[in-house]
């Protein structure tokens, strides 16, 4: 059987955090091996609460909290987890956002029938026509297709969201980290898009729900609307060569983080 991780980046997102964890029921806790909790040097209480939860609600399987030892951004974090999933021999990874605004349930069927294992990577949109959205607005819905046409152009490939919180991939695609010049910040995923492009990844999409009540974005709108949109263009001039470039702001040597708490198995241990 394969081992799947859930990586889930946290970044002040206490209020959240716990109706995350309560999404793993016995039904999906069945194909996962363990939860990785990868706080990002946030700034509210959210190892508390994770601990807390921990302690509180027997979750029958592995349960490990990190926390990044400098501020590495979204992007950073991935890497992160990309690591932990390599050194620890997993096969799969699943990519689980912390604020609550997907849910792993939309996994189940795939998971279930086990198709993820004829793809790279699967990754959730919140734009097809089974999509369910909640509290989006029909301005940002909109933007977003208009961005999701753009990529598809100049990237030649159907591109049906830049990149929702819920997406799942193969460990053994990481393995030779394509990723690391990628960078840390909110557009990791779109140079994850290109990735596919670039190195001929088999990707499907499937459909997700996708809410917003009490979250708090991080994005600036113009600003990452403008280097969002600069990305493939210069893609589509450059090619290979583009994506080989080093895109940090900082380059960082190795991704490193330490574990504050960590719980697992069926003795608790």
């Amino acid at each position: 059987m394969e081992k799947i991780m859930v990586f889930i980046p946290m970044y002040n997102c206490e209020k959240q955090i716990v109706r995350v964890l309560k999404q793993f029921d016995k039904e999906v806790l069945k194909y996962i091996e363990e939860i990785v909790i990868i706080n990002n040097r946030s700034t509210d209480n959210g190892e508390e609460a994770v601990i807390n939860f921990s302690k509180e609600n027997k979750i029958d399987k592995k349960l490990t909290l990190l926390r990044n030892d400098e501020n590495y951004n979204l992007g950073g974090s991935h890497k992160v987890a990309f690591d932990y999933a390599i050194k620890n021999n997993y096969d799969y990874l699943i990519v689980l956002h912390g604020d609550d605004q997907g849910s792993i349930h939309d996994l189940l069927p795939y998971l279930k029938n086990k198709e993820y294992e004829n793809y790279d990577s699967l990754l959730g949109s919140r734009f097809l026509k089974e999509s369910k959205l909640e509290g989006y607005s029909k301005f940002r819905t909109f933007g977003n297709i208009v961005y999701n046409f753009a990529f598809s152009i100049l990237l030649g490939n159907k591109v049906k969201d830049l990149g929702a919180g819920l997406n799942m991939y193969k460990v053994e695609s990481l393995k030779n980290k394509y990723y690391i010049k990628y960078p840390d910040r909110l557009t990791f995923n779109c140079y994850m898009l290109l990735a596919i492009k670039s190195y001929k990844q088999n990707v499907k999409y499937f459909p997700i729900t996708w809410r917003e009540d009490d979250q708090v974005s991080n994005v600036k709108m113009v600003s990452q609307a403008f280097k969002t949109i600069m990305i493939p263009i210069k893609y589509f001039f450059r090619r290979s060569k583009y994506l080989e470039s080093e895109h940090r702001d900082k380059i960082i040597e190795d991704y490193t983080a330490s574990c504050i708490y960590s719980i697992g198995g069926k003795n608790g241990k």
